[in-house]
Order: C-alpha cells, then structure tokens, then sequence
C-alpha cells in the first residue's frame, strides 16, 4: 500500500496568552512559546485587540452543508469515487454526499487528482489483502473535529511518475489476467465442448446413407359432370389435398413402422453393434423408442403447390434404405387403394341397391301377368275382345241379311210358309247367338270372370309391368352412371422418382453440425456471461 509522506504539522495560537502561563495547554513545547513572540518586548501584535473584538463566522450545520453539497451538481461517478475515498480514510459516511461532506471536514479534497491515483493503484492491493483472512474492526465513533485540518500534502514529479507507472502496469497486469482467463473461459466453455462434437462427428458418428424419393396421389378423371366447385378444382392438386395428407400421416405412424419392422427387421438394423453408441437402439427398447428412431431416420414432406410427396429414409447401409423406401412406397399404395376402393363402395352402393329393388318388382308385376293369363286364358285381352266384336259384327250382318230375305218373302201375295219359318228360326238363333256373346263379355260363368274383367286386369297388370321395366332401366341407367363416376373418383399412387441406392453417406454432415455446435456454445456462453455481468453491475452499484 503506498503511503502518503508525513510533515510536521504547526499550529499558530490566536489567543493573546503569554508562554507559560495558564492558557496554555497542557504539553506546549518552547518552540510553540517561540513562534507566539512577535519582537516587541513580549506584547501583542498590533491589532490583536481589534482581532479578538471581531465575531467568529457561524457554523454550517450538517443539513445546510448536504444542501450545498447537492446543489453543486455532482456526477454518480463522483459520488462513488467519494464514497471509495471515505471508506480508504477509515470514515462512515450515512450517504455518497455525507462522505463528501465528512472528507471535506478532514481536509481532503475527494475529487483531487493524486487521491483518485492512489485509489486506482490500491485496487491491485486491495485483491490481494482479499484472500488474507477478514480482520476484526471495531466500530469506531465519530468525533467532530475541532479544528480544520491543514493543507493535504504535496507529491512531488518523481513520485508521481512512478506511482503512474505503478498504475500502468497494475492495469497491463490486470488486463492480461482478464485476458487469460476470457481465454480460458472460451477454451473451457466453449472450443473444448466444439471439439469433441467435432471429434464424435468425424471419428466416431456412423455414416448414414439416404433414399429419396417423390411420388403424388392422382384421380381417374379430374372433370365432374355436376360442374360447381367439384369441376372447378378437380384439375388441380387440391383435388387429392386430402388423401395426400392422409398418405403422409399413415407413412407417419406406427402402423407403417410395424409392417416395415415386420418385413425388413428396422429393429435388427439398428441394434447392430456397427452403429454408434448415440444412433444405437438398445436390445430391449420398447416399441416408443423405436417409433422415436424411425420417426428420426424417415423426413417426409408434402407440398401443395405441385402435389408432390417427399420422402427420405435414412439407414446404415444404401440398399437397406432403398429397400425401406420401396416398402413404404408399396404399402402407401396399398392404402390408397384402400381408400379409393371405400369411396367406389360408398358411390355404388345405393345405386345397386335401388336397381336390384327394381329388378325385383318387374319380375314381380311380370310373375302376375303370368299368372293372369293362366288363369283366364287369355293371352292377349285386345285379341280376344277383338275376335268376339269380329264374330258378333258376322252375325249380326249374317241376321241382317236373313231379314231382309224375310221381308222378301212376305213381300209376295202368297208367301212360302215353310220358307218364312226358315228365315224367322235363322234369325232368332243369330239374335241369340249376338246376345251370348256379348252376354260372354259382360258376364262370366259363376266361377269364371267375364272377359271384361279379365281384360282390365290384364292391362292393370301389363301397365305395372311397364312401369316396371321402365324404373329398372331408369336404375341401370344409374348403376351405371355410379359406375362411371366412381372410376373416376379412382386413386392413383404414381411415383415420380423412384428410390435408388446412393455410394457416399448423407449424414452426418460433419462440417455443418459442428459449426452448429461452435454457435451454440458461443451463444449460450454470451448470454451467462452477459447475465453475470449485469448482475455484477448492478449489486456493485
């Protein structure tokens, strides 16, 4: 610790007191008698009198001096450094003010230059006293001083070049050793940690080798006979938005690890002993860490603009993930088949069903009027009634005539008996014979129905048959139009780019990841630190 040279302090009496006598203090020496001689015969210097008559000047009080000491406008900077100072001096001060004021009182100008050297240069000390073990300090009281000190001593040129010396290499000290250890904060911190990533991506990190692949989910016919919005956007990709995303999320689950599992042993692959410890799936992992590992080693993508999904396997050797690519490629399209053969289902079902209902009433109506003809046997009710009006106009032209040949006979004088009696039976059997059939087509025998019924019933039921016919070509005709619409409601898996071994590995990407993990470290070391240094600032203030 540098310490300040010492001088003899004088103090110069202002009372008229002779030496020696009682106003003089205890322990006065002859030198302090001496300087109170002033060379005229031991008497009073002129003027004395006037001097003793004058009032002192009033004493501050210690709020007036903190009001005056606030009002001069001085910086925290300051303050603090007065504080520092008052604390060096061994003084309490209550406030940063109060320690200026107390300094002030002592005689020691806190913002004088070879104070503020003397508290930079002891810094250096003060760390190394630091690590001694903490002294015992008793509380000291405070004693107003009496009297004001004398003037602070004066360092002369040489002294305080090398003290500014001192305090320039305690600074290059200083800043070395802030520099050492920012080095070896960085070196711990940060490049070691660097290193190893690096050293386990270039040395140790197993090659894994990737299978890409694109393919894209198609309809038949994009076009809709309905028109609308269906017609509108079934030319472009957001028909097949859908099962597209659900293509994607079955590759995603794990119903596809376990038919990949099943079929190429994903489980086997990655427990083999020639994959790194970190990539390495443990022998007795549970069915969650292997969806973790095959939900690491498969990226899978889907981009609505054109359609397309992207797919990447990655494994340790090219033809074993070419080979999972095909195989999830493969089930892939065994789903979308799935899926389409269920729409194809839905949209026929109903129009199948309505043309079997249909077929099965015509063969229903047609079964009656089977049976209707049987029954009555009459093929054809407009033939027959056709045949008996045919018969009934014979007979009546045939009595007709027989009438006419009756008034014939009787037109004579004397008519032929025998002749007129022929002609009358004639006609009276043809009238009888026109009343019996068109009795016949009126009224039938007791357990038969007349020919009217049976030809209304006919044609009630040929009607119904027709109608039949007519709906069940009407329900074709749908079956058919369902069948045509669900063929072009077909999905497609077509692929686009096949998967296809590669001969250098993809990952681990050696120079990339470890760059990453320079930033990384350095970022998170950034922030500590930055933490810890405005934690620091703030309790230090």
């Amino acid at each position: 610790m540098t310490m300040k040279p010492k001088g003899k302090k004088f103090r110069i009496r202002r009372t008229g007191a002779a030496p020696g006598s009682a106003a003089s203090p205890a322990g006065a020496t002859d030198g302090d008698a001496q300087d109170s001689e002033d060379g005229f015969g031991g008497g009073a210097f002129p003027g004395a009198a006037a001097a003793q008559d004058q009032q002192p000047p009033r004493a501050l009080s210690i709020e007036e001096e903190l009001a005056a000491i606030r009002q001069e406008g001085l910086t925290g900077r300051q303050l603090r450094m007065a504080r520092r100072t008052a604390q060096k001096h061994g003084l309490q001060p209550a406030s940063d003010f109060d320690a200026v004021r107390l300094l002030r009182r002592q005689g020691i100008d806190p913002f004088e230059r070879s104070n503020m050297l003397e508290l930079v240069v002891n810094e250096g000390q003060k760390s190394a006293q630091a690590r001694l073990p903490a002294t015992v300090r008793h509380p000291s009281s405070q004693v107003p001083a009496t009297a004001p000190a004398g003037p602070p001593p004066t360092i002369d040129e040489a002294t305080r070049a090398q003290e500014i010396l001192r305090m320039q290499r305690d600074i290059a000290a200083r800043r070395r050793k802030r520099l050492i250890l920012l080095a070896a904060r960085l070196l711990v911190f940060v490049l070691l940690p660097t290193a190893g990533v690096g050293y386990y991506f270039y040395n140790v990190a197993t090659p894994f080798y990737a299978a890409n692949s694109e393919f894209q989910i198609q309809k038949a016919e994009a076009s809709s006979p309905a028109g609308g919005l269906a017609g509108l956007f079934g030319g472009t990709t957001f028909a097949t938005v859908q099962d597209s995303i659900a293509v994607q999320s079955f590759l995603e689950s794990r119903e596809a690890m376990q038919l990949v599992d099943e079929e190429l042993g994903l489980r086997d692959h990655f427990s083999s002993p020639d994959i790194d410890p970190l990539n390495r799936l443990a022998p007795d992992a549970t069915e969650e860490d292997l969806y973790d590992l095959y939900s690491r080693n498969l990226t899978i993508g889907y981009d609505p603009t054109e359609g397309l999904i992207r797919m990447e396997v990655v494994s340790a050797d090219p033809e074993l993930s070419e080979r999972f690519s095909q195989a999830l490629i493969r089930h892939a399209e065994s789903r979308v088949d799935q899926m389409a053969q269920r729409l194809r289902g839905d949209q026929m079902a109903g129009a199948r069903e309505s043309y079997e209902e249909a077929e099965a009433n015509m063969m229903a109506a047609q079964q009656r009027v089977v049976a209707l003809q049987e029954q009555s046997g009459v093929l054809s009710s407009e033939a027959e009634v056709g045949a008996l009006f045919n018969q009934i106009s014979t007979f009546e032209i045939q009595a007709q005539q027989e009438r006419l040949r009756l008034a014939e006979l009787q037109s004579v004088s004397r008519p032929n008996q025998a002749q007129v009696e022929v002609a009358e039976r004639n006609i009276q059997r043809l009238e009888a014979l026109i009343a019996e059939l068109r009795a016949s087509m009126t009224d039938g025998q007791s357990d038969d129905a007349s020919l009217a019924q049976i030809s209304a019933q006919l044609v009630v039921a040929q009607a119904d048959l027709q109608t039949r016919q007519l709906m069940l070509a009407q329900a074709l005709q749908a079956l058919e139009a369902s069948r045509l619409e669900a063929s072009r409601q077909s999905l497609y898996l077509t692929v686009s780019v096949n998967p296809v071994a590669t001969d250098e590995a993809a990952y681990p990407r050696k120079l990339e990841n470890t760059l990453l993990a320079f930033l990384v470290f350095s970022g998170i070391y950034l922030m500590v630190s930055m933490t810890a240094s405005i934690l620091r600032e703030q309790v230090s203030a």
